[in-house]
């Protein structure tokens, strides 16, 4: 029976980007059939894919992962705006609800999962194509099936599994299939990965112009990935879902925990990192050519930050939209040679983020013995050469900017510190001193209140992180060339993977933990993680204990990944979001106009946002559309029945 491309694949159509409306049917209405005769029209297909995932998982309005944490806080403008609609500040803010879900993705990626079936049922039909390239195709395109079922699962939960796509022309209950087991969920994620393997290419092996595509080291990375959260609490005896059930009766969740989950993760992880290392895939370092140490480090991790598809440490990445840089640009307003009009620069760090980062020597804030915690908000003064061009010499600065790590300072901007916002030259430096005090043109606010209708920085922070620095400010996208990558899985995650599975596993840390944590580490310019906790450390026993490097992987993960819509999930799959999402968000007092009222006369910072909510277990798994229940006969996830 011939299936119709206009009656059952509307999906592609309305794919963003992908140019099949632009191509000239050769009857009234193509089949299927006759498409897939044809390579050219065949590798449409395949990019419709990729167009898709694109749209959604590289695009921070629409990923909500990016915001839907507690890594940014922003003005009320920007929460109430319709203009922009940042599904992912929603969430955070409790927000959530299953009449019409912020974020939702379920009926656009089993719209991806049809057409990848529909893929690999058809294009051995393909006349004009290699049996290379076949087989390279539809194991890629098995790889994307994969990736887009994981997404579904760490989302939703159990989901419903389309091993092939179903006749047109069958009852309805037929179509109302049960979710499956979470853990058949994940196992059928890595038979996926796994067929895949064969004929994915290396990364060295692969034509550039598919550098959006799976490689092989991305497939192992994803497998390592897949396991780690199948190992990880959400997901590994969580007594919170023990009688959650699908409509048939049977159980979803296996509330026993299984530590050899863990042993999978690491044997996965330890595999992925071996073949990334063997194919040239490298953590981006050594920076040269700067002043100091310090700035080469900073060099090191801002270029970390950036791709075009050529960068040594990604594993999969996709083309994000232009339009991120707005929402975190300074709008320098004042500065008629700085200042651009469609900068924003109201999305700010968070002050938990901005006190997550490490002391110089690689420690928590309150866990170096070298590093005055009693006095973080307190005023003193750097004159170590050291710092120079990152922090001013012999003036007032706030004790939680002195001192820090590299990554602090390249992803962090604050009051009276260095800023480079554009490429010097002999009449002008662009290495800016912040100012944001309230009156201090172009940094600090005109408003002698914090208002709800303008884009103001409401606690005195600014992102670094995704910027160029060798960009000036004024025209900042007229230097972009619109290939600029987001990076779905780099290699510190894999190293990170590494550690945490090993930790989880054994009874006690070993190298196996040690050593893979350390490489990230050593590319963030701080001292390897033993040294650190047995030498400047209050508790130098916590390193060598299980629970203890628990928390220290965590922070790591949190530093590592800050702001590249990773903490959304990590906290969820580790069962903390209920205790870090409720708490309330601080800043600087930006309309003080003095040190001493901009600091709030040195006792600390102020509340600048308390909206944010998450209930528990309720959030931890996204709610279906309540429409999608009613038709489809599923079981909504737990807690949001009847919302």
């Amino acid at each position: 029976m011939k299936k119709y491309l206009l009656s059952i694949l509307c999906g592609i159509l309305l794919l963003p980007g992908c140019n099949y409306l632009d191509m000239v049917p050769e009857k009234d209405i193509e089949t299927v059939e006759s498409l897939f005769e044809q390579r050219t029209k065949v590798e449409l297909w395949w990019k419709g894919l990729y167009a898709e995932l694109n749209n959604i998982f590289a695009d921070f309005r629409v990923n909500t992962a990016y915001l839907g944490a507690d890594e940014f806080v922003t003005c009320q403008a920007l929460h109430s705006s319709t203009l922009y609609n940042l599904d992912g500040l929603k969430i955070a803010d409790g927000l959530q609800m299953s009449q019409n879900p912020y974020g939702s993705i379920w009926y656009r990626m089993y719209v991806v999962i049809r057409n990848c079936n529909i893929f690999l049922e058809n294009v051995d039909h393909t006349y004009n194509m290699s049996e290379e390239d076949r087989n390279w195709w539809k194991a890629d395109v098995k790889a994307v099936k994969a990736y887009v079922y994981f997404e579904l699962v760490r989302r939703y939960g159990p989901i419903c599994l389309v091993p092939q796509n179903m006749p047109v022309d069958l009852p309805v209950k037929d179509y109302q299939l049960p979710r499956q087991h979470v853990d058949t969920c994940f196992k059928e994620i890595i038979n996926l990965l796994e067929e895949s393997m064969e004929y994915v290419p290396k990364h060295s092996q692969r034509i550039s112009n598919y550098g959006h595509t799976f490689s092989l080291e991305a497939v192992y990375a994803l497998k390592a990935k897949v396991l780690l959260y199948a190992a990880s609490p959400l997901f590994n005896g969580n007594a919170f879902y023990s009688d959650f059930k699908n409509k048939n009766g049977e159980l979803l969740f296996n509330s026993t925990y299984d530590r050899n989950k863990w042993l999978l993760a690491a044997e996965a992880a330890d595999k992925a990192a071996e073949m990334c290392e063997d194919g040239g895939r490298a953590l981006v370092l050594g920076a040269t050519g700067k002043k100091t140490d310090l700035l080469n480090k900073m060099a090191d991790i801002e270029n970390m930050s950036f791709s075009r598809f050529n960068n040594s440490e990604y594993l999969l990445e996709w083309k994000y939209p232009s339009t991120f840089y707005q929402f975190i640009l300074p709008r320098l307003v004042g500065d008629d040679d700085n200042f651009d009009s469609q900068a924003l620069g109201c999305l700010s760090p968070s002050m938990k983020m901005v006190e997550m980062y490490y002391t110089a020597n690689g420690l928590p804030i309150d866990a170096d013995i070298t590093w005055n915690y009693s006095n973080r908000y307190k005023l003193a003064s750097e004159s170590s050469p050291v710092y120079e061009g990152v922090i001013p010499m012999n003036i007032d600065v706030v004790n939680l900017h002195l001192r820090r790590e590299p990554r602090f300072y390249a992803c962090i901007a604050g009051d009276r510190m260095y800023w480079q916002r554009g490429t010097n030259t002999a009449d002008k430096d662009y290495n800016f001193l912040v100012k944001a005090h309230k009156g201090e043109e172009p940094w600090g606010t005109q408003y002698d209140f914090i208002v709800s209708n303008s884009w103001q920085n409401i606690n005195g922070y600014w992102l670094k992180k995704h910027l160029f620095s060798w960009f000036n400010t004024l025209g900042y996208a007229n230097n972009l060339q619109g290939n600029e990558t987001a990076a779905i899985i780099r290699l510190a995650e894999v190293y990170l993977m590494q550690a945490e599975a090993w930790n989880e596993y054994l009874d006690q840390p070993d190298s196996r933990v040690y050593d893979p944590l350390d490489k990230v580490r050593e590319r963030a310019g701080v001292l390897p993680v033993r040294e650190a906790w047995g030498s400047y450390s209050n508790n130098p026993v916590k390193v060598t204990t299980k629970v203890g490097m628990r928390d220290i992987i965590h922070q790591e993960y949190g530093i590592e990944f800050a702001f590249e819509g990773h903490r959304y999930w990590d906290i969820r799959r580790w069962l903390t979001a209920h205790q870090t999402m409720n708490e309330k968000q601080y800043g600087w007092n930006v309309i003080g106009t003095t040190d001493q009222a901009f600091y709030n006369y040195e006792t600390g910072p102020v509340v600048v946002y308390s909206s944010n909510k998450f209930i528990a277990p309720r959030d931890y798994l996204d709610p279906f559309d309540a429409e999608e229940i009613l038709i489809s006969g599923m079981v909504q996830n737990p807690g949001w029945g009847g919302r």
